[in-house]
């Protein structure tokens, strides 16, 4: 058998290092890592400088200003009221007059009143315009003067002049009355008065055709007088 020194290996090729220099190897090597550690913490610490302000400025947003807008600007020009209990005298507040304008109604303009158009030659001297009495054919020729044995002569020639209506006017002539005298103005009295006309009428016939006979005859060929 080999002894114990005769098994262990020997190694000629590892070259053995002075402990003096292992030890000083390892001293650098730390105080590089210490230096770096406060370099890195240096250089975190400049950069938390410089993000920190724009990070506060990110979380502390400026406060908008809020527009003035006609409501807010009368809310503080409104003069505030202060009503107090008893004795106090309130000015009161005074505010502005106006007057208020109506238009008058304008005047109804009066309208004019048309003259009348009635000629001179139907209106009697004296009396009414027209008849307004009573009475009938009869009394009217007896009232005259005419005789009772002209009254049929009288009848005939009065009832196809005017029917027996004292208020007979002829519009285009204006002759007028009972036997239609022309002018109207010719009947002495008025001409609208059945008696008066009448009265006229007798003197016309007698005058002009000698009775009331022949002022008949005349009318029957004729259809006036």
């Amino acid at each position: 058998m080999n002894s114990r020194n005769d098994i262990t290996p020997q190694r000629n090729d590892v070259t053995p290092v002075p402990a003096s220099t292992s030890l000083s190897a390892r001293k650098g090597t730390r105080r590089r890592g210490v230096v770096a550690f406060f370099g890195a913490l240096a250089v975190v610490g400049f950069a938390a400088a410089m993000v920190a302000p724009t990070g506060v400025a990110l979380a502390q947003q400026p406060e908008d200003e809020t527009p003035e807008s006609v409501y807010s600007a009368a809310l503080t020009e409104t003069q505030n009221l202060t009503v107090t209990v008893e004795g106090a005298a309130i000015t009161p507040v005074e505010r502005g007059t106006f007057s208020v304008y109506v238009k008058p109604k304008p005047k109804p303009k009066p309208k004019p009143v048309q003259a009348s158009t009635e000629s001179s030659d139907q209106s009697a001297p004296s009396g009414p315009l027209f008849y307004t009495g009573g009475g009938a054919p009869a009394e009217w020729m007896a009232a005259a003067g005419i005789a009772e044995s002209d009254w049929g002569y009288v009848d005939y020639i009065v009832s196809r002049e005017s029917g027996w209506n004292p208020n007979a006017t002829n519009a285009s002539s204006g002759a007028c009355g009972l036997v239609q005298a022309l002018p109207c103005s010719k009947v002495p009295g008025n001409g609208y008065d059945p008696v008066d006309n009448l009265r006229w009428a007798t003197g016309y016939a007698t005058g002009r055709y000698g009775s009331w006979a022949g002022a008949h005859a005349f009318w029957t060929n004729n259809h006036w007088w």
